[in-house]
């Protein structure tokens, strides 16, 4: 398999998180409300997609309010590395119905 440049593993089809998917975004909140701004009322993961690189990325769908949702890229490093997870991007502004994909 060729690692230039393109995606080395492709996004897992999307599932229902786990309690530790969600622990996992629980600890990028803060870096999610800094960055954007924003108090959140909810902070529930919807949907997960990962895809697996040295470590993971994570493609969170989350609900910040009743009927509200952003998409979060979060990175979770190999647990040798002892470092939690980073906010890599995220999408504001999104519906429940919106597909989840790699962005």
């Amino acid at each position: 398999m060729s690692h230039g440049g393109g995606i080395v593993g492709g996004l897992s089809e999307p599932r229902v998180p786990t309690k530790e998917d969600q622990e996992i975004l629980d600890q990028v909140k803060p870096q999610f409300e800094r960055t954007c701004e924003i108090n959140t009322s909810k902070f529930k993961a919807d949907l997960v997609r990962t895809q697996v690189v040295a470590g993971t990325v994570y493609f969170f769908k989350v609900e910040i309010e009743d009927g509200k949702f952003v998409h979060l890229k979060v990175f979770q490093p190999l647990p040798h590395e002892n470092k939690g997870p980073t906010l890599l991007d995220y999408q504001m502004n999104m519906k429940k119905e919106d597909k989840l994909d790699y962005f």
